[in-house]
């Protein structure tokens, strides 16, 4: 006689996000023997900065900062740097490696059968994308701070503003996951990120733009990302910066809220 085990067990007592953290234990064990895949995504931006910050900012010279506030090229490129690192790091992983977990490996149906929820696996993986983040933001700024490239003690706040950065992209990327259908799918990805990259006054102030394209370019999440990381790196701190904080936040806030419905119907289908 066999017996067919539940497909799912309902948890008791209230919803708490606490089991998210779950996820982190999971994601910690998968990545122990994968270490250096983890800390290979601090280089690439490290790269970027020397090849373009310190190469080409030895021909550029000074350029136009916060405030109008002339600054080294290489100060000017190193918080976008930091931005997109913040961003590609956060959409990778919740792209790419949740569309593999959800779409071959089952994971998450296998979680479904403990008190986990569908929320927690959202806050768990975003939760995930943010600490990855939270160590590359960390060191990118004690690169800075080492190469001179940090005009103020306020570059202190540049990783937690990193942090929110991955956030909004992370909730983002993970929503866009959740629609994907095939690898093919993820061209539109890098179709979305390119031109946020190169167009978010990542390597030039944003002034050099005709007027239009300036007020296009201003509602690029990654600009108001990298003129946060900008003001706190140069120490230039204006009210401004509510509102980057503001359209980030949102963004994340708005990306988890879908993420979390779209992965709670396709689980319980």
């Amino acid at each position: 006689m066999s017996v067919r085990a539940p497909s799912r067990i309902i948890p008791l007592g209230r919803i708490t996000p606490f089991r998210a953290q779950r996820i982190w234990e999971h994601n910690v064990m998968v990545y122990r023997r994968l270490w250096n895949v983890v800390f290979s995504g601090f280089f690439e931006p490290v790269f970027y900065l020397f090849a373009v910050g310190i190469g080409v900012g030895a021909l550029v010279g000074e350029v136009s900062g916060p405030g109008g506030i002339p600054v080294s090229y290489a100060a000017f490129v190193a918080p976008a740097m930091m931005a997109a690192s913040a961003m590609n790091g956060a959409v990778i992983e919740t792209t790419f490696n949740i569309f593999f977990k959800l779409k071959f490996q089952k994971v998450y149906e296998g979680i479904l059968t403990t008190p986990m929820q569908p929320s927690d696996i959202a806050i768990g993986e975003i939760g995930w994308a943010l600490l990855r983040g939270l160590v590359y933001s960390t060191a990118f700024v004690l690169v800075m701070w080492v190469m001179g490239m940090t005009g103020s003690w306020l570059a202190v706040f540049a990783v937690p503003a990193a942090t929110l950065i991955g956030f909004a992209f992370g909730a983002a990327g993970m929503a866009a996951c959740t629609y994907m259908r095939s690898w093919q799918d993820f061209d539109l990805v890098t179709l979305v990120t390119m031109p946020l990259f190169l167009f978010s006054g990542t390597f030039y102030p944003l002034d050099v733009y005709p007027p239009t394209i300036q007020l296009v370019a201003k509602l690029s999440p990654l600009y108001h990302g990298t003129e946060l990381l900008r003001g706190f790196t140069l120490g230039v701190v204006d009210w401004s910066m509510l509102g980057h904080i503001a359209f980030l936040l949102g963004m994340g806030l708005i990306g988890a809220a879908i993420a979390n419905r779209r992965l709670d119907t396709l689980l319980r289908t």
